[in-house]
């Protein structure tokens, strides 16, 4: 099996279950006789774009970026316990960890009016390019809390 059918096949498997850990994704390719590294499936996941998203009974689950929804997905909105603005830096806290699944979510955007993500344990920093798009953002994000 080539490594776009194996992704594929993962794809497939995350859009029809919840699945939280990479080795539940492995016992699912192994029962279709595909079998992975530990190393080339974490490659596999990083390139497929998976980010991990907390159901509302409090789980993670992965999930694929194009189905996270919304200016930076109104799915990880609630992740979010405060933001802070100063000037054009953004400070986002979450819950011990969960940091993560939001750093993940603004860095695939890609947006060029974002220059970068500074991740903690439950703090991200979000440098903006300049003061206008920090408040936008500050605007969109405040409104799904």
């Amino acid at each position: 099996m080539s490594k776009v059918q194996r992704q594929e096949e993962i794809k497939r498997l995350i859009e029809n279950h919840q699945i939280g850990t990479q080795e539940e994704i492995r016992a699912y390719l192994e029962e279709k006789a595909i079998f992975v590294t530990q190393a080339t499936l974490s490659r596999d996941l990083r390139e497929i774009g998976l980010i991990k998203l907390r159901s509302e009974d409090g789980k993670l689950y992965y999930s694929l970026t194009d189905h996270v929804t919304g200016h930076f997905g109104s799915q990880i909105a609630p992740l979010i316990n405060k933001i802070a603005k100063v000037q054009f830096m953004l400070v986002l806290s979450t819950n011990l960890w969960e940091v993560d699944v939001l750093a993940n979510a603004i860095d695939q955007e890609n947006r060029k009016d974002i220059l970068g993500t500074v991740a903690g344990a439950d703090t991200l920093l979000v440098i903006c390019q300049n003061e206008e798009t920090a408040e936008a953002i500050y605007q969109d994000i405040s409104a799904q809390l």
